[in-house]
């Protein structure tokens, strides 16, 4: 069964730092691109990161670039973002997907999302 479990996401000032994680089990992690998604309230969802499966190649939103920095570490089967000069309108719910595991290119399966919220 694949699984995927965010952690770390919380309540933080305007310019503060976050590092999520999304431990994956149940599939063969290193052989799939990953991608992190987020929703803002009253919002539908927004892409944010890829990362490639062997994590060589990332790509990441406009509105993010600069600031955000996806990983990964195939041997620990986890995926991260790396949140830096955070903005209010970075508050959402974040969650990581695999791609392609059961269809390909599809964001097939999805974790349960942590929440962030960037606010004074």
């Amino acid at each position: 069964e694949v699984q995927l479990v965010e952690s770390g996401g919380g309540l933080v000032q305007p310019g503060g730092s976050l590092r999520l994680s999304c431990a994956a089990s149940g599939f063969t992690f290193g052989y799939y691109d990953m991608t992190w998604v987020r929703q803002a309230p009253g919002k539908g969802p927004e892409w944010v990161s890829l990362i490639n499966s062997g994590g060589g190649r990332t790509y990441d939103a406009d509105s993010v670039k600069g600031r955000f920095t996806i990983s990964r570490d195939n041997a620990k089967n986890t995926l991260y973002l790396q949140m830096n000069s955070l903005k209010p309108e970075d508050t959402a719910v974040y969650y990581c997907a695999t791609i392609g595991v059961g269809v390909p290119g599809a964001y097939d399966y999805w974790g349960q999302g942590t929440q962030v919220t960037v606010s004074s």
